[in-house]
């Protein structure tokens, strides 16, 4: 993957590469990841190049994205508003961080003994539900008050990095090979949808036999040959058709050009696939969503949130001092409790 970790630094890095050798590096990248068989035809780059230069402009859009760090720490929870949104207590931060098993590794690493922190993603799951609670109108309070409760949950640490660059070209790195993946993905399951029917034809064709067999055999003496016709022409339609949707699984799989149309549709719209946006949001210090005149302290952030295909994610970079990480110890202690 170190194709990929040099594409991801000529996209995300501090001095973006030139066009015309960005597109050939990240056309034999893809290429390398998906389906090596694929320079077989004489053809290839011209034919990627349209899609994967489609696939660079987006990814220099994410990389163009703001994201300023977020210390990770219990102190944080009590005076960042970004922390106090994501955590309901300050002792998750902890608990969040003991189970960060990509960090932790980085920081063990003898190369990082000397670091005090280190930048990582953390991804959530944004969830919302409507709930009845009290709110201060005036100088009364009013009970059974229609409210949106925000939370997060599932929180995740990857990407860990002693610089804010190198977790960016990390993350940079991983969404390349996530469009990599969705293109497989697409060949497997075309290949198997082939096989499938491959498998279903062989059944049918066997079946058409055996109805022969049937219409000139003794089981025209017991059973109506009218019934027996019928049940052949059924047969007869449905293999016809699945012998239809072969030929086009086929040609749509296990050949050169099936290969290149998969990869050209998922790089032609690589938005579909992974994109980030901005979302506002504004809620109290228990998570109660808000409007803009309410009383009390507010928590108001302006939201990332990552979409990878159907899943989406709230994110932000982090900075994780080594101080706020449980010991071992801890763990195992917390463990050895739980049993």
């Amino acid at each position: 993957m170190a194709l990929f970790e040099r594409l991801a630094a000529a996209l995300f890095g501090a001095q973006p590469s030139e066009d015309a050798t960005l597109v050939g590096e990240a056309t034999e990248a893809v290429v390398d990841a998906v389906e090596p068989k694929v320079r077989m035809h004489s053809r290839y780059r011209q034919k990627l190049a349209p899609c994967i230069r489609q696939s660079i402009e987006h990814l220099r859009a994410l990389a163009r994205e703001p994201l300023e760090p977020v210390l990770l720490s219990r102190a944080a929870w009590a005076s960042d508003s970004r922390v106090n949104a994501f955590f309901a207590t300050a002792a998750d931060v902890r608990a969040c961080l003991g189970r960060a098993h990509e960090l932790r590794s980085f920081l063990d690493q003898p190369a990082n003994a000397a670091l005090q922190e280190a930048y990582a993603l953390i991804g959530m799951k944004k969830e919302e539900r409507s709930v009845l609670g009290m709110e201060l109108q005036g100088d009364a309070v009013q009970r059974d008050v229609a409210q949106t409760q925000v939370s997060f949950s599932g929180h995740r640490v990857v990407a860990p990095s002693a610089t804010l660059a190198g977790t960016r070209l990390e993350i940079g790195r991983r969404i390349l090979l996530r469009l990599a993946q969705v293109s497989l993905m697409r060949i497997l399951d075309a290949d198997a949808k082939a096989s499938e029917l491959q498998s279903r034809k062989a059944y049918l064709g066997a079946r058409m036999r055996v109805l022969r067999l049937a219409e000139d055999g003794m089981e025209g003496i017991v059973k109506d040959r009218a019934t027996i016709a019928a049940e052949m022409k059924a047969v007869e339609r449905e293999l016809t058709q699945t012998v239809e949707g072969y030929i086009a699984a086929k040609a749509g799989s296990a050949t050169l050009e099936g290969y290149l149309q998969h990869i050209a549709d998922v790089f032609s719209r690589p938005e579909e696939h992974v994109s980030l946006g901005r979302t506002p949001l504004r809620v109290s210090r228990l998570g109660v969503r808000v409007d803009n005149d309410s009383q009390g302290p507010v928590n108001e952030l302006s939201l990332a949130e990552l979409a990878i295909g159907e899943f989406r994610a709230a994110i932000a970079i982090v900075r994780c001092p080594r101080a706020e990480l449980p010991s071992k110890e801890e763990l195992i202690a917390q463990a050895e409790r739980s049993l």
